[in-house]
């Protein structure tokens, strides 16, 4: 399939940040994965979600749909609070499309093996996270 030149061009040239914020897409999914998920200090948690998240933000789970901020503080904070002691690694480089992007990770207590894999994409509006998509997948 040949895109047409026009639609060509504006993908080929769009620059990886948008101009309203310093942050690519790959550096907001990093950000969401360390700053958020991966943080044990709340207000640390919370000021990262107020920075990089839209108000009206959405988190696509298996177990619901949680909207908003204040439901996103929450559901991370439970997450970290029944695995305090697990880190995020990055088993790829975090890859771009657009105005979204996605990272492959693995979880678990440093220095043993993982306890999780998982995949998560998001699409950024006006420089924000609006929506999160976390995929649980097999263990490498």
């Amino acid at each position: 399939m040949e895109w047409p030149e026009k639609v060509y061009n504006n993908t080929k040239n769009r620059r990886r940040t948008d101009p309203v914020t310093s942050y690519s897409v790959s550096t907001l999914l990093t950000r969401n994965l360390h700053d958020v998920f991966g943080e044990n200090d709340p207000a640390r948690r919370r000021a990262a979600i107020d920075e990089i998240f839209t108000e009206d933000c959405v988190f696509y789970e298996p177990r619901g749909v949680p909207c908003g901020r204040d439901e996103l503080d929450r559901v991370a904070g439970a997450i970290k609070a029944t695995h305090p002691d697990f880190r995020y690694q990055l088993i790829v480089e975090a890859e771009e499309l657009g105005n979204g992007g996605r990272i492959q990770l693995v979880s678990g207590p440093p220095g043993e093996a993982p306890a999780c894999a998982g995949t998560d994409f998001i699409s950024v509006r006006d420089g924000r996270i609006a929506a999160v998509y976390l995929f649980f997948d097999k263990l490498p």
